[in-house]
């Protein structure tokens, strides 16, 4: 997938206000609209514009396009990164829901399902209205979700400063973990969304939940995985190791002759919940290297020792 540049599609500098940016998807609608210019490519150019202009004329799509930063060229090979766009506050009136027409692959990758619809409601009776619910991916520790947690973090906000430039203010909480919690799930935080009008009640701040990549730990879904070393004589012969998981340590039984990717299982060692996930083990077996010739020596005895063995007997065209 290509990086597009919006600020170069749109004649802009990232800094264009958003009157400027306004003026310039009207001046290059026109010049670029299928039905009366005559340039090459119109109507490619059209829907770019169109594309462009969707994300920067959105003080919150724009500032989350911004956090991808300018170290991007268009044209280049680009995925972004899984948490792109946490710590950003939104109202939650995003793309998801909306028909925004065809567009191209980057779009759809950063903002097609980004953000679901806000549930905030109006009331119009003596200019009373609810407040808007807001939204917020968060990244937590697995640990957290083993055993719930008091945290606090600053969300950026975008808005639009005097001059017209998108800026973000700091929206500082405290918020609970609860034991439990599974990517994907939401935090709710009552009363702390958009203010309301009059008397209106305030709107209500979801915290959308995901991990940050553990050094030995993956997720899927409540279950838990570990790649675990061992040593080839512990794979061999079986043996008796202690290991860690999120809650501690435990003692794990490796049974003789296991293989790499052996899964060893402890149920219900997952996330933690009323139907708890489970916890993997998957072996891998750790060779020593041979670092002197006593350590070399021992391999060639070993090839000596085995040579009957075919570990690539199975693969077919083996004597």
């Amino acid at each position: 997938m290509e990086y597009k540049d919006y600020y170069k599609i749109m004649e802009l500098s990232r800094d264009a206000t958003q009157d400027e940016i306004k003026r310039s998807y009207r001046k290059l609608a026109r010049k670029y609209h299928p039905d009366v210019s005559k340039e090459s490519q119109a109507e490619t150019r059209f829907k770019e514009i169109g594309e462009a202009y969707e994300v920067l004329k959105d003080p919150e799509k724009r500032a989350a396009y911004d956090q991808l930063g300018t170290n991007w060229k268009a044209g280049q090979d680009f995925r972004a990164p899984p948490d792109w766009n946490a710590g950003f506050e939104s109202s939650g009136a995003g793309a998801a829901g909306q028909d925004m027409g065809d567009h191209s692959d980057f779009f759809e990758s950063l903002f097609r399902a980004s953000r679901g619809a806000s549930r905030g409601s109006t009331q119009s009776a003596q200019f009373h209205a609810h407040g808007e619910d807001r939204h917020a991916k968060i990244l937590i520790d697995l640990e957290d979700a083993y055993a719930g947690a008091t945290r606090s973090i600053s969300l950026r906000v975008p808005e639009i400063d005097a001059q017209g430039h998108v800026t973000t203010h700091e929206h500082k909480i405290d918020f609970v973990i609860p034991r439990g919690v599974r990517a994907g799930q939401h935090i709710r935080l009552a009363g702390q969304g958009g203010q309301g009008i009059g008397q209106g009640k305030p709107g209500d701040l979801y915290l959308e939940v995901e991990f940050r990549p553990h050094p030995h730990y993956r997720v899927d879904k409540h279950d838990v995985y570990l790649d675990l070393p061992v040593a080839p004589w512990e794979a061999a012969l079986g043996a008796e190791i202690e290991v860690p998981t999120p809650s501690g340590f435990v003692e794990l039984k490796i049974p003789p002759g296991s293989m790499t990717g052996r899964k060893l299982r402890l149920k219900g060692r997952g996330i933690p919940s009323k139907t708890p996930g489970d916890f993997y083990f998957v072996l891998q077996i750790a060779l020593p290297p041979a670092e002197n010739d006593k350590d070399k020596s021992f391999y060639r005895d070993m090839a000596e020792q085995f040579k009957s063995y075919q570990p690539r007997a199975k693969l077919g065209g083996q004597a």
